[in-house]
Order: structure tokens, then C-alpha cells, then sequence
């Protein structure tokens, strides 16, 4: 009997080290399975978006002239102050005027003394001919008559000249506003004296404003094939307030800049509350509609030497690395404009700690799940 219940013992140690093999085999694979992660995947939103894009402005006046002095003087009166609203034509500054208005008078006087001379001559140009005619004196006087006439023809013309140029420079010691504006600062006061192209101050018209914003080629071109029948724009102040008024695009520059690679845009704004000066600042915000944009967070992508890139996972949950060209952001958004389709299931989380190839256990949330979390964050 004992060798049978040795054989027994054997079975029963067989049978014992059988079944625990099988139980380290299932363990093993149940380990294997639990290594598995599992990470949050999403559908890219495939929808109309609207976005607005800023650009820095500089705001220049419609008319923006510096009134300078023509000829030198003094400052004699001084009609308006610093920031004062002018019209068209009205006084600003007058300068001493004693000296050019007594050369228009010298000018006057000798252009009236060279039109009688004139007189004179035609008078005896008339006596001459008429003994001429008579052979009392030879044509030869007649000529001489008429030499002098030319003469003081001459002397006529410059005296008018002459005097025409005291009358400008004389008209020059008024100073008048060139058009309705603003007058800006004047840096010389009461009986300073001015010499000839000095600055006396500036002159702004601030009922319309310009707008000058550099736009990039790739944005130029976009506004032109998507925008271009909607050239209404708004303007952002530097305190943040919104300019009641839109305004419009009017110029594209021709040129691209070599060295930036930017074009220069021009808008035109209404002032009506008189909130702008020449020399503010502020942005441009051009509204625009992207049909059928392909949009991703910006959470879910990664850089890799300045290219962009998004983790794919396939319908065995294999993860593969793909390159996505961006259209442009929007807030925490990207716009893609190649590399994934609506249809492709995006890593959302994770993407730190996967690699090419790995397999995952995807858990797929609707793209409003995620976008809610991303502002929750």
C-alpha cells in the first residue's frame, strides 16, 4: 500500500504544481492587461467659427500741417491759445509788419513813378510822330522815343515785381489757419522773435482720423480671399473702450515690405465724440468667419522643432504622431487648417507620457466635455 500512496502523492503534486502555473499565467496576463492606461480622447469640432483679429494702429489726423513763418519778425499778437478749435481763414498770429509794410510802400510809390514816366513818354512819342510825319525831325528821334518806351516798360515790370513781392512778404506777417482744426502746442510766446521757417505750432483736423496697421502677407491674404466685400472694421482705445463709430478700410499698400514682410492698411474713423488725437494709439479689430474649421485645444497638441503635432489613436488604440498645420487660435482653440479630419480621434491627455506605438485604452469625450474642462482649469 505505501507505494500506491506514494504514486498518489506524486499525482497530487503534479496536479498542485499544474494548476499553479495556470493561476501565474492568468495573473500575469490579467498584470499585462492592468498596465494598460487609459486616456481621454476627443472628435475635433467641425464648425462655422467667427473670431477677430487686432492689430496695432497708429491714428493720425485726416490734415495734419506745422505752421511755420515765412519771413522773420516778431511775434506781434497772438489770437488763439494752446488747444483751441479754429476755422478756416481765421487769424492765429501776427508778427510786426512796420518794416514790410513800408517796402510795399517804397514798391508802390516806385511802381506809380515808373507808370508815369510811362504817360511821359507816350506823349512825347505822339509829339515825335506827328513831326515825323511832318518831316520837321528825323525818324531816328522816333526811335529813340519808342527805346525809351521799352525802357520804362521794363522798369514797370519790375517795379510791379517788386512790389508784389513786398505785398506777399507783408501778407506773410498774418498767419491763418490753413483749414477747421485744432491748434496744438505753440512754443513761442508774445514778442519772441521768429526767425524765417521756424515752427510756430501745428494744426490738426480731427473730425475724421486715420488708422495705420502693419498686416502680415499670410493674414493680408486670408482677408482678401475671405473678407474682402466686408471692409467695416472697429477700433479698440488704448484704455480698452470701444470707438462707437466703425470704421472702413479705404488703402492697401502696394508693396510688401521686404525687411518685415508686412503691408500697411489705412482706416478711416469718424471722430464724433473728439476722443482721438493725432498721435494715439489703439488696434484695429477686423471680424471674420471661418466656414467648416476644423478646431482643436491647444492643450491637446505639442511642438516638436517649431512644427506642431497631435497624438492620433487608430482603431486598434495604436497611438501615431501627426503633423497639423494651425490656421490661426483662437483663445484656448486651434484652427487647423491641414493634418486632421473630423473624424480622427485625438489624444487629449497624456500626450507627456505616450509615445509612437503605444497601445491605450481611449475614452472618448464629446469635444463640449473638453472644451468645459479646459475653462475649468
Amino acid at each position: 500500500m505505501k507505494p500506491k500512496n506514494s504514486l498518489a502523492n506524486l499525482l497530487r503534486m503534479v496536479t498542485l504544481c499544474m494548476l499553479s502555473s495556470y493561476f501565474v499565467a492568468c495573473n500575469t496576463k490579467t498584470e499585462i492587461l492592468n498596465e494598460v492606461e487609459k486616456y481621454t480622447t476627443f472628435k475635433p469640432l467641425l464648425a462655422d467659427s467667427a473670431y477677430t483679429q487686432e492689430y496695432v494702429a497708429e491714428i493720425q489726423s485726416i490734415q495734419h500741417v506745422e505752421l511755420r513763418v515765412r519771413v522773420q519778425g516778431f511775434i506781434d499778437k497772438l489770437y488763439v491759445d494752446e488747444g483751441q478749435t479754429v476755422t478756416k481763414g481765421q487769424l492765429l498770429f501776427s508778427l510786426n509788419s512796420n518794416e514790410f509794410l513800408q517796402e510795399t510802400l517804397k514798391a508802390e510809390a516806385q511802381l506809380s513813378a515808373a507808370k508815369a514816366s510811362l504817360k511821359q513818354i507816350e506823349v512825347e512819342i505822339s509829339r515825335t510822330q506827328l513831326l515825323t510825319d511832318k518831316n520837321v525831325i528825323s525818324k531816328t528821334d522816333l526811335e529813340m522815343a519808342m527805346a525809351k518806351k521799352e525802357a520804362i516798360l521794363a522798369e514797370i515790370q519790375q517795379a510791379e515785381a517788386h512790389y508784389n513781392l513786398a505785398k506777399l512778404n507783408l501778407s506773410f506777417t498774418e498767419i491763418r489757419a490753413p483749414f477747421d482744426g485744432v491748434i496744438s502746442r505753440i512754443p513761442n510766446k508774445l514778442g519772441a522773435l521768429i526767425e524765417e521757417g521756424a515752427l510756430l505750432t501745428t494744426i490738426s483736423n480731427n473730425a475724421e482720423m486715420f488708422a495705420y496697421f502693419n498686416v502680415s502677407e499670410n493674414s493680408y491674404l486670408q482677408y482678401i480671399t475671405q473678407n474682402n466685400k466686408n471692409n467695416i472694421v472697429k477700433l479698440q482705445l488704448s484704455n480698452g473702450t470701444i470707438l462707437p463709430q466703425t470704421g472702413v478700410i479705404e488703402t492697401i499698400d502696394g508693396e510688401i515690405d521686404s525687411n518685415t514682410g508686412n503691408l500697411s492698411f489705412r482706416a478711416r474713423f469718424a471722430n464724433t465724440q473728439k476722443w482721438l488725437k493725432h498721435g494715439s494709439s489703439g488696434k484695429v479689430l477686423i471680424s471674420n468667419t471661418l466656414s467648416n474649421a476644423i478646431l482643436i485645444p491647444q492643450q491637446s497638441t505639442f511642438e516638436v522643432q517649431e512644427n506642431l503635432y497631435v497624438y492620433v489613436v487608430d482603431e486598434k488604440n495604436t497611438v501615431h504622431q501627426r503633423k497639423i498645420v494651425p490656421q490661426l487660435k483662437l483663445g484656448s482653440l486651434y484652427v487647423v487648417q491641414s493634418g486632421l479630419s473630423a473624424s480622427d480621434n485625438v489624444l487629449y491627455e497624456g500626450i507627456q507620457l505616450v509615445k509612437e506605438g503605444d497601445v491605450i485604452v481611449p475614452e472618448l469625450q464629446s469635444f463640449n466635455q473638453i472644451n468645459h474642462t479646459q475653462k475649468q482649469q
